[in-house]
């Protein structure tokens, strides 16, 4: 019987129970019980808020907080030495050598910015920019919609943060989280998880939080603006289009040619008509796979010592103003936009400028049909959804030529 005992202790001794009982485990218990929460958002019905991808970043949070599990080690990647494989098949960094887990080896995709462009090609095998190219005016909005970005990394430098992380949080009010997660894990990798879950929850409360701002700024004259229809752009254009684009941002911006590329090559196996098999595996397989694979090892970033701290109350809250004032740049461009053109241009298209699509386009068009049920906003608007997609590609490769 003592013997049954004995090996009873020595299980619950060397399970993973006794580490939330370590120094510091409370916290792994925290972020287990913040995992399942998320976890009810993405799946409950009456929330799901981007399921695709708050998922599995719930579920790789609570894989990496289990203590024992081994499948995330984050001192390996808390270094600024370089990360390699030795000759027995460790992870090697500097004076950290460890058997690397599952999520260590699938980490090594955001690590060497593999994932975000992979997403970027799918995302333009699923994008029509015809309506950008209908409306080049467009492109003006899509800008302002940028001007979140760079009002959050001032005030994040105002609040103590190194220019370095201030990038990657002023990254946030472009509402595009594979460009946030991209910029982040070239400038700041050690705030990379609360980064990641900042950008996509508030791309999730796109119809939560833009409305109440673009209701703000317009008048209910200028929100029932109904525009004219876009002309019909030829398959040539569309063609030409994603070519020319990826030349000029590449010359321009050397450090936006991967995203901005990657972007463009997508779009034109879509356009093209002569690659249709690559066409759909950008949009649905591919695209599936890394999501899954970026979605879990962003999760497993945020464990409850990188997590828990003040830092990332500052994060949250300043992604929240860049993503506002984002939102607020946009629609203000629109307001004066629609003064020059005398009312032919309604303000609320530009609030679509940030990089949620087409969330922010639909959101653009419902705010318009509640002052006009007559009005058909939404192809006006995925105008600067789009540009806003480029623009935030652009801003990414600012931010990194500047600050790293």
């Amino acid at each position: 019987m003592s013997a049954v005992f004995d090996a009873i202790i020595g299980i619950l001794r060397d399970s993973g129970f006794m580490g939330f009982f370590a120094d510091g485990g409370w916290k792994n218990l925290v972020m287990i019980g913040v995992a399942c929460f998320f976890l009810l958002l993405a799946i409950h019905p009456k929330f799901q808020f981007e399921p695709l991808l708050l998922l599995p970043i719930a579920f790789g949070m609570l894989l990496a907080n289990l203590p024992g599990a081994g499948m995330y080690h984050p001192e390996i990647w808390d270094t600024s030495n370089p990360v390699f494989w030795d000759a027995a098949g460790h992870l090697n960094a500097g004076d950290v050598l460890k058997q690397g887990g599952l999520l260590d080896i699938l980490y090594l995709g955001v690590k060497l910015g593999i994932y975000p462009p992979l997403i970027f090609l799918g995302v333009g095998a699923m994008t029509d920019f015809g309506p950008l190219i209908a409306n080049p005016k467009s492109f003006l909005l899509g800008a302002a919609a940028q001007l979140g970005i760079f009002v959050a990394f001032v005030g994040a430098l105002a609040l103590g943060m190194t220019p370095q992380e201030a990038g990657s949080v002023g990254i946030i009010g472009g509402a595009d989280g594979p460009t946030a997660i991209f910029v982040t894990s070239q400038l700041a990798p050690h705030i990379l998880g609360p980064i990641a879950v900042a950008a996509y929850s508030y791309m999730a409360l796109v119809p939560v939080i833009q409305p109440p701002i673009m209701r703000l700024l317009t008048t209910k004259k200028e929100r029932a603006v109904k525009m004219e229809q876009l002309r019909t752009v030829s398959k040539t254009e569309k063609i030409i289009f994603p070519i020319l684009v990826a030349i000029l941002v590449s010359l321009l911006l050397p450090d936006a040619a991967v995203l901005v590329g990657m972007l463009m090559l997508g779009n034109l196996f879509k356009e093209s008509g002569v690659v249709d098999r690559l066409a759909k595996t950008a949009q649905n397989e591919l695209m599936n796979i890394v999501v899954i694979f970026l979605g879990i090892t962003v999760g497993a970033t945020t464990t409850g010592t990188t997590f828990l701290n003040f830092n990332t109350l500052k994060i949250v809250a300043m992604g929240m103003a860049a993503f506002a004032i984002g939102t607020a740049g946009g629609v203000l461009l629109g307001k004066l936009m629609y003064i020059l053109t005398k009312g032919k241009i309604n303000p609320l298209i530009g609030a679509a400028g940030v990089s949620a699509v087409p969330m922010a386009a639909r959101v653009a068009q419902k705010v318009g049909r509640e002052e006009n049920p007559n009005n058909y906003l939404l192809m006006h608007a995925m105008g600067p959804n789009v540009a806003g997609v480029i623009g935030s590609a652009v801003a990414a490769g600012v931010l990194i030529q500047m600050l790293g």
